[in-house]
């Protein structure tokens, strides 16, 4: 990564910081705070690193990276043939997916994240019980192309699923506001299916008896091919995952987790608008 050299404008404005004493390694013009930006975040270089690159001190990256990131992240995400609109919200997917009748596909995704120190308050509240690790959940949510719609409501690691689809303005108050809206999930939202039996499809329940050698063939290969079919509508959102796990920082997350939000955010919506090709302010 080459950085970019500033205009005469710039040159005059950095002149001028040196004048007040600001030094000439605390500026950089906006496309570097951008850039920088994405590649810690892509490739988690430290910020002394990216500030050796960019040749100005390692506050001025650290500061850059701090305003730049919320700004990525009140992006939004990019909608398919919509370049002007960006969906920020769970409302605002699921008046999307109403209006334009998209069939939504709806998981959960784990990033690991730093153990808080002991005898601290809620120190057991991230510990993922699945994973036995501590972690931080994302409700993930894309269309039928699986192409990520929303990636946010994060919790701790220890809240289940379902709790969080129920709590908070989740999506379960949304499915009570647009109750045609069509949506697949997996066995960790079966029971917001069963709620919800008529929008969310989720995996089917294994009958009792089935496991057992007297149990009907017919029985037992109708309830995996129905299992199946589920698994091959729902395995797109899957590949959304995996595409966000393609940034360093999701892959495990050793920031404060306050900012762990803006970090997903900021890491999804440029890869949303470019899977769409959109063109956005």
């Amino acid at each position: 990564m080459r950085c970019r050299r500033p205009a005469l404008h710039d040159r005059r404005g950095r002149a001028r910081q040196r004048a007040a004493g600001a030094g000439p390694d605390h500026y950089m013009v906006f496309i570097d705070r951008l850039l920088v930006t994405l590649v810690h975040l892509r490739t988690q270089l430290p910020h002394a690193a990216l500030a050796a690159l960019c040749g100005v001190g390692r506050s001025t990256v650290t500061r850059a990276i701090g305003e730049i990131r919320p700004l990525l992240a009140a992006r939004g995400f990019a909608v398919p043939g919509r370049p002007g609109l960006r969906l920020r919200t769970l409302a605002d997917v699921f008046a999307y997916a109403k209006a334009e009748d998209v069939e939504l596909r709806i998981d959960g995704m784990e990033t690991q994240v730093r153990r808080r120190k002991a005898h601290r308050p809620g120190r057991r509240a991230f510990v993922s019980g699945k994973r036995k690790q501590n972690t931080i959940k994302t409700t993930t949510i894309s269309d039928a192309q699986g192409r990520t719609l929303f990636s946010g409501a994060d919790r701790p690691g220890r809240m289940h699923d379902q709790t969080a689809m129920r709590t908070g303005g989740g999506i379960a108050e949304q499915l009570r506001l647009h109750p045609r809206v069509k949506a697949e999930a997996d066995d960790g939202h079966r029971g917001l299916a069963n709620e919800f039996p008529d929008p969310i499809s989720a995996p089917p329940k294994k009958p009792k008896g089935l496991g057992e050698d007297d149990a009907p063939i017919t029985e037992r290969y109708g309830w995996r091919e129905m299992k199946r079919r589920q698994s091959s509508a729902r395995i797109v959102v899957e590949h959304a995952n995996a595409e966000m796990r393609q940034w360093r920082q999701l892959q495990r997350y050793t920031g404060r987790r306050e900012t762990y939000a803006e970090t997903g955010h900021h890491a999804v919506s440029p890869r949303s608008a470019q899977i769409r090709g959109c063109r956005t302010a």
